[in-house]
């Protein structure tokens, strides 16, 4: 039949042609791909405000990991912030959270003025409080205050990590030196321990005891209050659960200086005095310190399972 009938009018198909190419549709783009500078710019603020973050802090930051790096009492910063970074990571964005540019702003200007005061004073632990206040004033003003108490556990191991003023350690040393002076010669008094104390100095005879600003505890303090912080907020759901376990890490911190130096007037009385300095007080220092670690785990582990039988608690961080 020719081609041009009226049963197969021309410019149609013959039954026995193959079928007509058509488009790829499956290398169609549906829509237009976005602009590069339309998804820079929409970062452009971020950017911006993340440079002049680096450029008024970074100076800060350096002195601030410098004294974690040469201060032994400030040491715990260098294993606390890479635990706060990982825990905000895997913690993620809260999918609630709004940007609030109002209380960010507020936030950043604060900090700013902080900043100033800090340099005009030459005081360093403002200059870091500015940059941890500067810090929160960028995720709110993105992100939103939600996020801010999405990260509550990484952001109490930020702040534990800054050292206090000397003015503030001061202040504490001499209080905590006295308690664990007291608590020392009462436990050698108990064992029949001839002691006369003075202040912070322990005579026992032909020797002396002094518990210097170095044995006032502030060092296990400030790591068993990081490590209840962190305990708390991985394995405890209940707020006021968290709070009593920060309250044991104090008691425990103090508890513990004091045996620290009860055992040293102990071997010195017994043993010989150069028990009580040298490697032996270091290695005594450090004995105490883990058993002080597995107590506070034991009291995490007892708090944990207390919660579990009265029901789960809050969310965990």
């Amino acid at each position: 039949m020719p081609r041009d009938s009226p049963i197969f009018p021309a410019g149609d198909l013959h039954p026995h042609d193959g079928p007509v190419a058509g488009p790829d549709l499956s290398t169609t783009p549906l829509t237009a791909p976005r602009p590069l500078t339309e998804a820079v710019g929409r970062r452009a603020p971020l950017l911006a405000a993340l440079a002049a973050f680096g450029v008024l802090f970074a100076p800060t930051a350096a002195s601030l990991v410098q004294q974690w790096w040469s201060d032994p009492d400030a040491g715990h910063g260098l294993l606390l912030v890479p635990v706060a970074i990982w825990l905000a990571w895997r913690s993620g964005v809260d999918p609630a959270a709004r940007a609030n540019p109002g209380l960010g702003a507020m936030l950043i200007v604060l900090a700013v003025l902080f900043r100033l005061a800090g340099s005009l004073a030459a005081e360093l632990f403002s200059q870091r409080l500015a940059m941890l206040t500067a810090a929160a004033g960028l995720v709110t003003f993105f992100v939103g205050w939600r996020q801010l108490l999405r990260w509550w556990l990484p952001v109490g191991l930020v702040a534990l990590s800054i050292p206090l003023p000397t003015v503030v350690l001061n202040e504490l040393a001499l209080p905590l030196q006295l308690r664990a002076s007291r608590m020392g010669a009462a436990l050698l008094a108990m064992r029949d321990v001839p002691v006369v104390l003075a202040g912070n100095v322990i005579s026992l005879p032909g020797h002396q005891l002094f518990v210097t600003e170095a044995c006032s505890g502030l060092r296990s303090l400030t790591a068993l209050l990081s490590l209840g912080l962190l305990l708390g907020g991985m394995w405890l759901g209940r707020p006021w659960l968290r709070v009593l376990l920060l309250g044991l890490a104090v008691v425990v911190a103090i508890g513990v200086n004091g045996v620290r130096v009860f055992l040293t007037g102990f071997l010195v009385y017994y043993l010989s005095p150069a028990a009580g300095e040298g490697f032996m007080h270091t290695t005594e220092g450090w004995l105490l310190f883990v058993v002080s670690l597995g107590v506070l785990g034991l009291a995490t582990w007892g708090l944990r399972t207390l919660e579990m039988r009265n029901g789960p608690g809050a969310a965990h961080a």
